[in-house]
């Protein structure tokens, strides 16, 4: 399933299979036709309405949490943490996303991160997120986790939610643009129990 998954920067990812997904869109560089989008919470480099029109038509699906579903205009699914749902064949859960010590992603806000299960791999999304005490409850094949620090985990917080989750991969996120650095990601790839993949970022 990791020939499957593109990074393309940031917090954004697609995993194409029998069906195609977006999580996080931004900063795209083409357009395409996406079946499903996943959007963790509403800060610009998120949810970003420009990237979004660039893969969405009359049948993509949104999921997204309820701040952010009010500025989107299509098929949309309002989720809050602990929801499950099953979008075009695709199990999906909904779990928590927040920081610990610092105020740029409060837990009272219910923003959220995301399990995806394609054809029994589970992959999740973490969201911007610390290292919460929920992760320990999190299954995953695959784990994509924040290192960049200052709004999310860093790479110290990182490796703590790899020995927790457990994955048979991870692949670090949300570096080298606004926050975080390849050194970053190379260093999460050095203290990591687990096999990290760094991914080259695609346009």
């Amino acid at each position: 399933m990791l020939k499957n998954i593109s990074w393309l920067g940031h917090a954004s990812f697609k995993i194409a299979d029998d069906k195609v997904l977006y999580i996080d869109p931004w900063k795209l560089k083409r357009e395409d036709k996406a079946d499903i989008i996943l959007i963790t919470h509403s800060h610009y480099d998120h949810l970003s309405l420009e990237d979004i029109s660039k893969v969405q038509t009359e049948d993509t699906v949104i999921v997204v949490p309820s701040d952010g579903a009010s500025k989107l205009k299509g098929n949309i699914k309002t989720v809050r943490p602990g929801d499950s749902l099953a979008v075009k064949g695709i199990d999906i859960e909904v779990v928590p996303a927040y920081n610990i010590k610092k105020d740029y992603h409060p837990k009272g806000n219910r923003w959220v991160g995301f399990v995806i299960n394609i054809k029994g791999t589970r992959i999740y999304h973490s969201g911007d997120t610390d290292f919460i005490p929920e992760m320990k409850k999190i299954k995953a094949d695959i784990a994509l986790l924040p290192i960049g620090g200052t709004y999310t985990m860093d790479v110290a917080e990182a490796v703590e939610a790899v020995k927790a989750i457990n994955p048979e991969v991870a692949i670090p996120m949300h570096y080298g643009d606004i926050i975080g650095s390849v050194e970053d990601a190379r260093k999460f790839k050095e203290m990591s129990p687990v096999k990290v993949e760094i991914l080259k970022k695609e346009g």
